[in-house]
């Protein structure tokens, strides 16, 4: 028998358009759309521009679009600076079983070799639905999760971006399961990167594993080899985590039903456990009319990892924004102050606003046993209010809007990369690159695409 990176990089390297549902083919679409308006605002942060400016003294031109800025740069600084802008504001789409992803991280590993490849849309098309595939299924093969264990899922991440890239580049299946070794033995990522006060490499570790991604096939098509158990062999994955590994998920039916149909797109920029008890609470405020100075106390019951990860003394006063959209009190308290949770609630000005601080007392965070068990299938919450009258209202949500239960409509996910892109890019530059991405099939050369991504407008 082969090694699982064996059967994943024979299963990449036979995948074709043909394929592929319309269903599916719709679907990679709507969440290519949706990455490039979270590019698109992630543009404009302070994180990105550090990193664009560090890049550009680095130098290194080369024939890739940097989203936004139109920088052309070589294939590795375009696939660290364009997964960073997906991922900056934590707004891009999210999948959460046994471990959480966000499968649009790896998205810039293909586009930006099919960029590089002059590939039709439909490449892209096949790389975005297998990259969706391996990191979706790769959420549930260990049990527990290996964030659980203390690794950040970016640590998955690095065994997909390679697969995916070297795909774009024409890769055999055994030089793909080379670049797979190659960048995964080196790139597991430690929990602390969103655990307690949180800093920039938040949004960061991602983007990193899938530069890894795109130099390991680039590396691995000149014939440089790397491991090949380095998810079931000795001293892989398996053996330095320890026991509780279900492969079935990884390698059974693949192709059969493609995962990317059950991913969620985030209707919040947090935090993906904070949207249940954001919904939950801003339902009440709106359904009873109550302001901050009306609402004495806000309790959330959610499961125990949400009130471990979100709510513990840090995240009472988050020092930046990575802090603050991870911050459960700073979040409930926007939506207290505020009536709302937007990109606007995460500007340096806000964080810092007395009123909206003053809320983050209020809001107590419990965890709840029958939550638990109910997760992953669902992800409960319930807010109760009590005001300063002594009034009580609840609430409960257990799935969050944009899951596949209550997905974003196309009106929704069109207001959402209006708010996200109107800064830096016009109504007809933006007209142009969303008729681009739904006619992505019928593209033959990505870089069209691409140039359309450049903002024409200064934000």
């Amino acid at each position: 028998m082969g090694t699982m990176t064996e059967t994943l990089s024979r299963w990449a390297c036979g995948l074709e358009y043909e394929d592929l549902t319309v269903e599916v083919v719709e679907a990679a679409k709507r969440f290519l759309y949706d990455s490039l308006g979270c590019a698109l605002g992630g543009y404009q942060t302070h994180d990105v521009r550090i990193f664009l400016e560090h890049e550009r003294e680095m130098g290194g031109a080369g024939p890739c679009t940097v989203i936004g800025s139109g920088d052309r740069v070589n294939p590795l600084t375009a696939a660290m600076l364009n997964a960073l802008m997906i991922r900056a504001m934590d707004y891009n789409d999210i999948y959460w079983k046994q471990d959480p992803s966000h499968p649009s991280d790896l998205l810039s590993a293909p586009i930006t070799l099919a960029q590089r490849e002059h590939l039709a849309g439909r490449d892209l098309i096949v790389a975005i639905v297998m990259a969706y595939e391996i990191g979706m299924r790769l959420c549930h093969i260990a049990v527990p999760g290996i964030r659980e264990r203390g690794w950040h899922h970016a640590t998955l991440m690095a065994y997909v971006s390679p697969i995916v890239a070297g795909r774009m580049i024409g890769l055999d299946w055994e030089k793909m399961q080379h670049a797979i070794g190659i960048a995964s033995c080196r790139c597991f990522t430690l929990g602390c990167a969103v655990a307690g006060k949180l800093t920039m490499m938040k949004n960061t570790v991602s983007p990193m594993a899938t530069r890894a991604g795109v130099e390991a096939a680039l590396l691995a098509q000149r014939g440089y080899t790397g491991p090949e158990g380095v998810i079931e062999g000795k001293e892989g994955m398996e053996h330095c985590l320890g026991e509780g590994w279900d492969y079935t998920w990884l390698t059974d039916k693949l192709g059969e039903r493609f995962m990317i149909t059950d991913c969620g797109m985030k209707s919040y920029p947090i935090e993906a456990l904070m949207h249940s008890p954001v919904s939950a609470t801003l339902h009440l405020l709106k359904e009873h009319r109550f302001t901050a100075e009306n609402v004495q106390e806000v309790l959330i019951e959610s499961i125990a990892r949400a009130a471990d990860i979100l709510s513990d003394p840090a995240k009472y006063d988050p020092q930046s924004k990575a802090s603050a959209d991870h911050s459960l009190p700073y979040c409930i308290a926007a939506a207290v102050a505020e009536g709302r949770v937007t990109p606007l609630e995460f500007t340096e000005d806000k964080l810092w606003d007395k009123r909206l601080r003053a809320q983050m007392a209020k809001v107590k965070v419990v965890a709840n046993d029958e939550f638990e068990k109910a997760f992953p299938a669902k992800q409960c919450s319930r807010v109760t209010i009590t005001t300063t009258d002594g009034k009580k209202v609840s609430q409960q949500v257990d799935v969050p809007k944009g899951d596949p239960r209550d997905p974003m409509t196309d009106e929704e996910l069109q207001v959402k990369f209006d708010a996200l892109a109107g800064a830096v890019m016009s109504e007809k530059r933006q007209g142009e690159l969303r008729d681009a991405v739904y006619g992505l099939d019928k593209l033959d050369d990505v870089g069209t695409l691409m140039a359309l991504t450049v903002a024409d407008r200064t934000g």
